[in-house]
C-alpha cells in the first residue's frame, strides 16, 4: 500500500525501503515536509536489545546518520513548490556482519521514488569505495574497510555527483577524487539497472505543477526594494546582526506595501528577490556580501588554555564563527559503550560531542538533547581527528571532546575541528598531526560558476554546495558534500578540492603559530594512568 517499496540484498543483508507521500499539499508550507527514518532491528543478526527493556527504543546515533544520509541526496532533487509530506522509512532486516546496510538503504530509497508515483524524475543510486592493496573497490566488506585507506560513499546519478561522505587516513586529493569518480562509474551500473526496475514495475507519476510567480507584484518588490536590500545585504558595510535587522525592517514595509492576504506570498517574492541579489553579485559582478575574494578565509584567532579545570581547551574564531571545545580524559571505564548490529558490544575510546545552543545565532530556542544535525556535525568533526588519535599503547586514556558553538555565521563544524586540535594539544594528547578544516561553497547558474573558499551563513543558504574538507598538511582525513542542483562535475570537484587544501594549510599554519606540538605534561586536574611490567618470575607472588 505504500507509494514505492524496494528490498535492496547484498549478501545476506536485506533492506527494506519505503515511500509514501501525502495526496494534498501541506498549507503554509515554508519548506519540503520530507521525513527520513531508518531502523537497524536486532532481530535481524539474531540478538535480543540490550538493556532490561527487550524492544527497540529511540534511535541510535548510527541509525540518526543514516537518516542524514538518505536524506541529504534526495530533498533537493524534488520538485520545486512540491509540500506533500513525505516519509522513507528504512529497514534492516536481515543482517550480515561483513555488509553494511546504510549504502543499500541509500539505494532502496532512491529506488522506492523511482518505481513510485511521487513526482521525483531523478534515478539516483549510491555505493561505497574503498581499497584493497591499494586498488579500488565498491562496496567493500568490513573487514576490507578495516584495512583501507578511504571509506567513501559516494550518491550519483549518470550526470553527475550528488553527495559525497568520505573517512580516509589521509589521503591525497588525487586519490579522493580517483575514489569519488570510481563510485559515479559503479553508480551508473546501478542506475541502469533501477530504470529497468521502473520499467517492469514503476507506477505513473503524479501531476506536480509548480505554483506560478506574480510577475507583475515580483518587478513591484523589486523597483521598490531591491536597491536598499542590496545595501542591506552587503557585509562588508555592516556586521551580520546589522544587516539581519535592515533586511527585516525592509521586508516589514514589503508587507505593508500589499494587502494583508498576499503576505504569504509577498514573503516569498522578497526571498526569491534576496536569491536573485546574492547570484547576480557572485557571478556578473564577482563579488561577495563580504567583499572577500573567492579563494579568502575570514580573520584567524586561536587560543589555548582558556578555561582553569578543564583537561584541555582551545578557542578558534574564524570572522563570526567561534567554538570553545574542552578534552577531559578518563580511564577504560569512561569508554562510550556501543551495541552494534555486525559485531555486538563494543566501545570507543574517543568521542566529539558538538553543541550549536540558540544564542549562538541570536535566537530564543529550546535547550534539549542534541538534534540530528548536532550529531551529524559532531560524527563529522570525530570522523576527521580519528586518524590521528594516539592508539591505547601510546595513550592509555579514553578522551571526549566538546564543541559549543558560542557564535556562528558559517561553518562552525569546521571550526569545531579546528578547536578540538587546539584543545588536544593542550591537554596534552599526543595527536600524530594537527588538523583543519574549510567549508567551500559553490555558486552555478548554467557553464559560469563560482567556487567559495570559507563560506558564511548567506553563501551556504543562498549557495549550491556545501563541501567541508578537513585534514592534516599531509591529506584529507575527512570529506562531506552536499549539493542544490542536480548535480556537479568531477571537474569542479577537482578545482573546489585544490582551492580548499590551499586553505588547509594556511589554517594549519595559524594552528601551530598558537601551539606547536601536544604539551609535555598533563592538566594537574587529569587522571593518571601508570603501567606496571611486572617480571615473569614475581606474577606468582603478586597472584
Amino acid at each position: 500500500q505504500a507509494n514505492g517499496s524496494v528490498v535492496v540484498r547484498l549478501g545476506d543483508t536485506v533492506v527494506l525501503v519505503t515511500a509514501c507521500s501525502a495526496e494534498e499539499p501541506k498549507p503554509n508550507a515554508s519548506f519540503f515536509p520530507l521525513t527520513v527514518d531508518y531502523r537497524e532491528y536486532t532481530y535481524a543478526a539474531g540478538r535480543f536489545p540490550g538493556g532490561f527493556i527487550k524492544r527497540e527504543g529511540r534511535p541510535s546515533e548510527r541509525e540518526i546518520l543514516t537518516c542524514r544520509m538518505i536524506d541529504r541526496p534526495l530533498r533537493p532533487l524534488f520538485p520545486e513548490g512540491f509540500s506533500c509530506e513525505t516519509q522513507i522509512i528504512g529497514m534492516v532486516l536481515s543482517a550480515d556482519p561483513d555488509v553494511e546496510p546504510a549504502p543499500l538503504a541509500m539505494l532502496g530509497a532512491a529506488a522506492a521514488l523511482a518505481i513510485s508515483d511521487i513526482p521525483f524524475e531523478h534515478i539516483l543510486a549510491a555505493v561505497t569505495v574503498g581499497t584493497v592493496n591499494g586498488k579500488l573497490i565498491a562496496n567493500p566488506s568490513h573487514s576490507d574497510l578495516r584495512e583501507s585507506k578511504l571509506n567513501i560513499i559516494v550518491a550519483a546519478s549518470d550526470d553527475g555527483i550528488v553527495m559525497v561522505e568520505a573517512g580516509a587516513t589521509q589521503a591525497s586529493e588525487a586519490e579522493v577524487l580517483a575514489a569519488i569518480e570510481f563510485g559515479h562509474e559503479n553508480c551508473r551500473k546501478i542506475t541502469a539497472a533501477i530504470r529497468e526496475l521502473v520499467a517492469k514495475a514503476g507506477k505513473p507519476k503524479r501531476v506536480h505543477t509548480p505554483p506560478a510567480i506574480n510577475q507583475e507584484m515580483y518587478d513591484k518588490v523589486t523597483a521598490d526594494f531591491r536597491a536598499d536590500l542590496v545595501d542591506a545585504l552587503n557585509t562588508e558595510k555592516y556586521t551580520k546582526l546589522d544587516s539581519h535587522c535592515r533586511v527585516a525592517e525592509l521586508k516589514a514595509k514589503a508587507f505593508e506595501a500589499f494587502p494583508e492576504e498576499q503576505r504569504a506570498e509577498v514573503k516569498d517574492l522578497f526571498e526569491r528577490l534576496r536569491e536573485r541579489i546574492f547570484r547576480d553579485e557572485m557571478l556578473k559582478d564577482r563579488r561577495r556580501p563580504d567583499g572577500r575574494a573567492f579563494d579568502q578565509i575570514r580573520r584567524l584567532d586561536c587560543e589555548v588554555g582558556v578555561l582553569p579545570r578543564t583537561h584541555g581547551s582551545g578557542l578558534f574564531t574564524r570572522g563570526e564563527t567561534q567554538a570553545i571545545v574542552t578534552v577531559t580524559l578518563g580511564t577504560k571505564d569512561d569508554e562510550q559503550r556501543l551495541e552494534l548490529l555486525e559485531s555486538g558490544a563494543t566501545s570507543k575510546r574517543f568521542m566529539l560531542h558538538y553543541n550549536f545552543p540558540p544564542f549562538s545565532v541570536g535566537e530564543v530556542g529550546f535547550m534539549r538533547g542534541a538534534g540530528r544535525r548536532e550529531i551529524g556535525h559532531g560524527a563529522l568533526a570525530e570522523r576527521a581527528l580519528a586518524p590521528v588519535i594516539p592508539d591505547e599503547k601510546a595513550f592509555p586514556y579514553t578522551m571526549r571532546v566538546v564543541s559549543d558553538i558560542l557564535e556562528s555565521n558559517g561553518s562552525s563544524s569546521q571550526a569545531s575541528i579546528c578547536g578540538a586540535t587546539l584543545a588536544l594539544m593542550d591537554a596534552g594528547v599526543p595527536i600524530s598531526a594537527p588538523v583543519a578544516g574549510i567549508a567551500m561553497g559553490l555558486v552555478k547558474e548554467g557553464k559560469d560558476y563560482a567556487i567559495l573558499t570559507d563560506i558564511a551563513g548567506a553563501e551556504d543558504h543562498y549557495g549550491d554546495m556545501d563541501f567541508k574538507v578537513a585534514g592534516t598538511k599531509d591529506g584529507i582525513t575527512a570529506l562531506q558534500m552536499d549539493i542544490k542542483v542536480p548535480n556537479i562535475t568531477a571537474a569542479i570537484m577537482k578545482e573546489a578540492l585544490e582551492q580548499a587544501r590551499r586553505a588547509r594549510l594556511f589554517i594549519l599554519d595559524k594552528i601551530v603559530e598558537t601551539i606547536s606540538a601536544p604539551r609535555d605534561t598533563m592538566s594537574p586536574f587529569a587522571p593518571r594512568i601508570y603501567t606496571l611490567t611486572i617480571p615473569t618470575d614475581k606474577i606468582r607472588d603478586v597472584i
